[in-house]
């Protein structure tokens, strides 16, 4: 009996070994990492159960729980801006009141106007698309 719990304790002790080895080979942080890969983590954990019906943030959880890991809170999402200060939602604003202007401009047919506000237009798109990665 004592030899079989011995064994056991072994076990126990090596398979968390095994789990921080298995996250070395991935070579990713735990919030970088895929769902799957989390998963064949959490299966060398003893304490996680189910591990292959739960989703990435519970697995998570449940990996950082498990190895007493402290979850960070979220920063406060910043209200993103391009180079000339102004917001994505104003960029979109104008966007919307250009495509009005163009509308307008194509009904009246002054081709001009409509190339000049598809530019326009398209510049801001860009912009938006920049501030968003930012």
């Amino acid at each position: 009996m004592e030899e079989e719990e011995k064994a056991q304790e072994e076990t126990k002790e090596e398979k968390p070994d095994q789990a921080k080895q298995k996250m070395e080979e991935i070579g990713k942080p735990l919030e970088k990492m895929t769902a799957v890969e989390l998963r064949e983590v959490a299966v060398l954990i003893e304490g996680i159960t189910g591990a292959h019906a739960m989703k990435k943030e519970e697995l998570l959880r449940a990996i950082k729980e498990a190895w007493g890991i402290e979850e960070e809170e979220p920063a406060k999402a910043k209200t993103k801006e391009t180079k000339a200060g102004t917001s994505v939602k104003d960029l979109k604003v104008k966007i919307a009141r250009f495509k009005d202007e163009k509308e307008a401009a194509r009904e009246a047919n002054d081709r001009k106007k409509v190339d000049l506000l598809r530019r326009r237009i398209n510049r801001l798109k860009k912009h938006t698309r920049k501030a968003a990665q930012a």
